[in-house]
């Protein structure tokens, strides 16, 4: 099974976190437990844009969002003695259910900690794969000390939701995914909040292609990314204001670094543009996403990238719809009215 480094150097060559090759053998390693998701496209979605746009559509991966991906190469990195003692995360929702479901692949047990504000749906998934939930309150620093009182109580592994080499390397497998199935991509397009999911899609993507266009898409509530690119330097908000449950981290010391150098903006957005990108989804992609997923959609409809210059130089735009665990009761309440 090998064994996790957990104390090992980064990237020699650049100082990153993650590279190509440990990219690529994060998708060799996580082959047997994730699906490849698939792409869809819309030629009336295409038209309102004025691109052609890829769904990368990660809400259809194993628990419902790209998560199953860090979760997965963390857990099977893991040595048997690693392992035995189980795992130990702290997140909103996705990277609870992903550590959850790698763990019972792994047949070890997995702690997780979850804010009060937690969505349902999300909650319900942990339960489902049958992580054991300790509650918390809802800022990072409450999550992170749970967190670490249970790893001492218990010498569970941290599997970290974003900060961790292995897990940016599992989320950088999906950009090998997309390049495999559009090769002619020349733009992507990727939620950030910890930065985990956009640090290993732009180590994979700059690695292969200098020349591709990796563009932030962030909540105006949590913007904390964009502050960062301009002050130079990781900025954190005393609070967050948003829809996009998932997108309320800061970045870490070790997604901030690729963030900074790779990515070559951030397009923020409000939160009636995400609602109006999710109604969009739903009703011509047919396909049901969280305020999370659909921001990428979003971004790549504002005003502020299309009178950018990567608008003018993309052509062929990939979007990665990051999640699909929406809550969905109100819905379904007003159904039996």
């Amino acid at each position: 099974m090998g064994s996790r480094d957990d104390d090992g150097p980064t990237t020699e060559d650049q100082g990153y976190a993650a590279d190509i090759h440990s990219i690529r053998e994060a998708q060799v390693r996580i082959a047997p437990y994730v699906h490849k998701t698939t792409i869809l496209s819309s030629t009336s979605i295409n038209a309102i844009v004025g691109k052609q746009l890829f769904f990368k559509c990660e809400c259809f991966q194993k628990a419902g969002a790209f998560k199953i991906r860090g979760a997965s190469n963390s857990i099977f990195a893991l040595d048997d003695a690693q392992a035995s003692k189980g795992v130990v995360t702290h997140s909103s929702g996705n990277h609870a259910a992903a550590v959850a479901l790698a763990a019972k692949l792994r047949g070890i047990p997995a702690y997780i900690v979850i804010p009060k504000n937690a969505p349902e749906c999300k909650v319900d998934n942990v339960k489902r794969y049958g992580g054991r939930i300790i509650w918390s309150d809802v800022t990072m620093e409450s999550r992170e000390s749970i967190a670490k009182k249970v790893q001492e109580e218990t010498g569970a592994i941290l599997i970290h939701p974003f900060n961790d080499k292995y897990t940016i390397s599992g989320q950088g497998t999906v950009f090998l995914e997309l390049l495999e199935q559009v090769p002619e991509i020349d733009t992507v397009i990727v939620p950030i909040s910890g930065g985990g999911l956009i640090s290993g899609v732009a180590l994979a993507a700059k690695a292969i292609n200098p020349s591709i266009r990796i563009l932030a898409a962030e909540p105006k509530g949590a913007d904390d990314s964009a502050q960062s690119k301009v002050a130079g330097k990781i900025i954190k908000l005393p609070a967050t204001n948003t829809i996009a449950d998932g997108l309320r981290a800061f970045l870490g010391d070790l997604t901030w670094p690729v963030v900074r150098d790779l990515v070559d903006d951030v397009i923020v957005v409000d939160d009636s543009a995400i609602v109006n990108a999710m109604k969009m989804c739903y009703e011509t992609l047919k396909v049901a996403v969280e305020p999370s997923g659909a921001i990428g959609l979003a971004a790549a409809l504002s005003d502020e990238f299309k009178q950018s210059s990567y608008w003018h130089e993309s052509s062929k735009i990939g979007i990665i719809v990051s999640g699909g665990n929406v809550d969905l009761r109100v819905l379904w309440e007003s159904l039996y009215k």
